[in-house]
């Protein structure tokens, strides 16, 4: 059960992280503290924000990034005055809620927060608290129990005050259900496309234009200064490769963890979940006639969205997964039989479909999984043992990353050209701090190696400079061709752009230029059918009134896209149940709610911004 509980207890989790992430850089020291800083990067209502939390907090900013989109963009071209303003505005807004909460003497006690803690459905386990889950919970998060009490007791606060200012939102039943009707509308829409490269051939690019374009944007047609670099990587992954798990080591593993590699019994089983009991009685004669029938009857009437689409089939699952009722049920049944099971979410029609007896995993099962554990372990104390010594050895034999690799038993690894910034595949080398240190005076005139720098969890990474260019210019002789292109495109956007525009207007006056159309589409606001974003939003803000309709626009620099709207049809709310689409439409207002209030604490707070702090690099 239930995928569709299950999914919506998640987001209530990822909400109330946000919440918990937006006042984590700071806690309650930080508002409290109102002597002033000669380094301060702004102050509210005489509580200053210091040059060092902003850093702590664009990095943070930098990082998520990074997480986000891995290799695919590179973080610091968001280091920029827009970026680092919007930084700021975030940590004034975060504070003018703090300070307000400070105000209304909005605190937790150290024992509430414990209470908190162990009364979290996260860390129960039979009902219970776990003290092993929690210390698990830390563990991952980098935290101490004192650190994580500390922590929550600045967030908790301001938590509440967050929802308390969101919960005032109301959403009338009409509005909701006016607007899961403009949601579901449903509009057929087929385009047509004028590309730009169908007017290349007639572009002329006057030569002078060309010198002229390279004379205003000669920063465009700069080499970035750029070096080739050599690096050595320690990590414990690394050298868990070097000291492989014995077999006698695999054996003793196994047998003091056997209690681990036991599997409870596991069942399989399809449903189909309705309100009342007529019907579901009505369901269960059809079924208990045809068991096969039922995954056709649960796509018809099953109210668990999560299972329906699958035909009511739920998977594998223990005990303890299930609510208790529809468990007890599927733990008696023999394998095929079929049930009538009422719980608090309904009436369920039960179908068992498999048996998986409880066992312990076999030796040959599990000895790929023991002998990776067991060599991670060796790595972890090994790796533990060589960073000191291996930070140590880069820095006083700088010369060279040679002696590090023989001790260690690493690879010295080669890269190419490689600039201070811009985007690329730098496998190891991908790191802020590390680039940083590559560019250094030290590394690139004196050629010694930069430190080891943490670059991931139990990973440094020392790189040595072996060679360098510095920015030069590039001639106008070597980039003419290229401008001479760009132009030409440039040019032929444009007359694609009055071609489609020409078109467009006749369309819209009634008449029928030359235009191959593409098959129709039916899309609306939650499904787009392949249509880009941008065209989705023009196609379902068009006056519909007459149809056909026409919207146009440019598509990025490949021409300019005609769409034409012939036919709109209202469409049916999905089977969303109406109180959790008001709740999803109250979340929303709940948003907007918190950001007015936030807007008129900062239109009555006291703000000063230090802005020559603020660009310091």
């Amino acid at each position: 059960m239930f995928d569709l509980v299950q999914k919506y207890r998640r987001v209530m989790q990822i909400v109330l992280g946000l919440i918990a992430i937006t006042f984590a850089t700071w806690g309650i020291e930080s508002y409290t503290r109102f002597a002033g800083g000669a380094d301060a990067v702004a102050s509210v209502n005489g509580s200053d924000i210091s040059r060092r939390e902003y850093d702590d907090q664009l990095r943070a900013q930098q990082d998520q990034i990074r997480r986000m989109f891995g290799n695919r963009i590179d973080p610091s071209t968001f280091d920029n005055p827009e970026m680092r303003r919007a930084v700021l505005d975030q940590m004034i807004s975060q504070r003018v809620v703090a300070v307000e909460a400070a105000k209304r003497n909005l605190v937790m006690s150290r024992d509430a927060v414990i209470e908190a803690i162990t009364q979290a459905p996260e860390f129960q386990e039979n009902g219970k608290f776990s003290a092993a889950l929690y210390s698990a919970y830390l563990q991952q998060r980098g935290l101490s129990d004192q650190a994580n009490v500390a922590q929550l007791q600045a967030q908790l606060p301001l938590a509440r005050l967050v929802g308390a200012i969101s919960e005032t939102a109301i959403v009338p039943h009409t509005v909701a259900e006016r607007l899961a009707a403009i949601e579901s509308q449903q509009r057929e829409v087929s385009q047509a496309t004028i590309p730009a490269k169908q007017f290349l051939a007639q572009v002329k690019v006057d030569p002078e234009k060309v010198k002229q374009y390279y004379e205003a944007n000669q920063a465009q047609f700069r080499t970035p200064e750029r070096v080739r670099a050599e690096y050595v990587v320690l990590s414990a992954d690394a050298l868990a490769k070097q000291e492989p798990a014995t077999d006698d080591e695999i054996k003793q593993a196994y047998a003091q963890r056997a209690a681990s590699f036991r599997v409870d019994e596991q069942r399989r089983a399809s449903h189909i979940l309705v309100k009342t009991k007529e019907e579901a009685q009505r369901i269960y004669a059809e079924v208990k006639k045809n068991p096969a029938r039922l995954a056709e009857l649960a796509k018809q009437h099953s109210q668990d969205p999560g299972s329906a689409q699958k035909g009511g089939d739920l998977g594998w699952f223990g005990r303890g997964m299930m609510v208790k009722p529809f468990e007890d049920a599927v733990f008696d049944m023999k394998q095929g039989e079929v049930r009538l099971v009422p719980s608090e979410f309904g009436f369920h029609i039960v179908r068992l479909t498999g048996v998986q007896e409880a066992k312990t995993r076999p030796l040959e099962e599990v000895r790929k999984e023991i002998a990776a554990d067991i060599a991670r372990q060796k790595a972890q104390k090994k790796y533990a043992e060589s960073a000191e010594a291996f930070s140590n050895m880069v820095y006083e034999q700088s010369e060279s990353l040679k002696p590090a690799a023989e001790r260690f038993k690493l690879q010295v690894q080669t890269t190419g050209w490689v600039t201070r910034s811009a985007h690329q595949e730098l496998g190891a080398l991908d790191n802020p701090k590390l680039l940083a240190a590559l560019f250094s005076r030290d590394a690139i005139a004196n050629k010694r190696n930069t430190d080891a720098i943490e670059v991931a969890p139990n990973t440094l990474v020392a790189a040595h400079v072996i060679d360098h260019q510095p920015e030069t210019q590039r001639k106008f002789d070597e980039v003419k061709d290229e401008i001479a292109e760009q132009l030409r495109r440039e040019e032929a956007l444009k007359m694609a752009e009055k071609d489609g525009m020409d078109k467009l207007a006749l369309l819209q006056k009634g008449e029928n230029p030359s235009l191959a159309w593409g098959a129709p589409k039916l899309v609306s606001r939650r499904d787009a059918q392949g249509l880009p974003a941008e065209v989705l939003r023009k196609v379902v803000a068009a006056d519909v009134q007459k149809l056909p309709a026409y919207v146009g626009m440019l598509m990025g620099d490949s021409g300019y896209l005609i769409a034409r709207i012939t036919k709109v049809a209202e469409g049916k709310p999905s089977a969303e149940d109406d109180k959790q689409r008001e709740a999803r439409l109250e979340s929303t207002l709940g948003s907007s709610e918190f950001e007015a209030y936030v807007s008129s604490l900062k239109g009555r707070a006291s703000i000063s911004i230090n802005s020559a702090n603020l660009e310091k690099q």
